[in-house]
């Protein structure tokens, strides 16, 4: 009998988590011929999210719980239940039902009757809760990305996915502090088969993930997956320094032909604004991969776990 792990983050979700369980116990309950592990990974809320987690895990023998000693982030939450979830196939998903329950099944049938398939992800193509200038960046991200990027990028593609032991053992190897699982789980490869669906609304809580922890994820993505942002600066230094060049050249000439008048300090000024911008803009590009460099060489470990029930 296959066994299918599903790793739920969860963050300040008091609200959520018997919600979420009620709907995943139907289908638990109607995918009979497959054994399930429920691991909620408790990410330092300070609500009572991990008092519900333990109540679950006293009635249910198949929930399990890690609780994080604090807040690590989604990406830490993610990689600590992909070391310790022990299925033949591992699912995502978030504990609020924007990932709803009920796709796991013909998820399962898909990778199950398949052996080519090592991953059944979701995406969407609509974004009907963001705003306009959330969707404005979020499909410019998207654009910047897969032009930078060798490895692929799937537009609205979600951390929902149903994925192999095989593919789940391959990420497990990348131990990187500075994690995007998006791309991790395009970076290693294997055959993945996407399904379109519109999200639901959340049904309980709220969302932390405001516009500025949104813009900074994707900053990391771009950091992460592509080195192309420093060959850029490279190169509008050399077009400034070409630039600087021929304006030399070009006032030399002119102060031996008229003169050498005081007028042009305002365009003078603006100039040096401007190349003060870039020079600032190109320093900046430079110094984040050289954070990300910094809390590499640390090795400082992903999630420290306070207390889990796992034996």
């Amino acid at each position: 009998m296959d066994k299918i792990s599903i790793i739920v983050p969860c963050y300040n979700e008091e609200a959520a988590i018997p919600l979420f369980y009620r709907e995943i116990s139907k289908i638990i309950n109607k995918m009979n011929q497959v054994k399930f592990e429920l691991v909620f990974i408790n990410d330092g809320s300070i609500d009572n999210t991990l008092k519900e987690i333990k109540v679950l895990a006293k009635s249910k023998k198949e929930v399990k719980y890690i609780s994080f000693s604090r807040n690590f982030g989604k990406e830490a939450a993610m990689m600590a239940g992909l070391d310790y979830v022990t299925g033949d196939f591992v699912a995502i998903m978030d504990v609020d039902l924007q990932d709803p329950p009920e796709k796991l099944e013909e998820m399962y049938r898909i990778i199950k009757n398949n052996d080519e398939i090592d991953c059944v992800g979701l995406k969407t193509n609509s974004h009907d809760d963001y705003g306009f200038i959330r969707k404005f960046f979020t499909n410019l991200f998207y654009k910047i990305i897969s032009k930078m990027s060798k490895t692929e990028m799937v537009p609205g593609a979600r951390d929902f996915r149903l994925m192999t032991r095989q593919m789940v053992d391959a990420i497990k190897s990348l131990r990187e502090y500075n994690r995007y699982s998006k791309g991790l789980f395009s970076f290693v490869g294997f055959n993945t088969k996407w399904l379109t669906y519109k999200i639901p609304e959340r049904k309980a809580g709220e969302t932390t993930w405001n516009f500025f922890k949104l813009f900074a994820y994707a900053i990391d993505g771009i950091l992460a997956f592509t080195t192309t942002p420093l060959t850029i600066a490279a190169f509008v230094g050399v077009i400034f320094c070409l630039f600087s060049v021929i304006a030399i050249i070009i006032i030399i000439i002119k102060t031996l032909i008229f003169g050498d008048p005081v007028d042009g300090w305002p365009s003078l000024v603006c100039i040096m604004f401007f190349l003060s911008g870039i020079q600032l803009f190109c320093t900046g590009i430079m110094g984040a991969y050289l954070s990300k460099t910094y809390t590499e060489v640390k090795k400082r470990p992903i999630y420290i776990i306070k207390e889990t029930n796992y034996k």
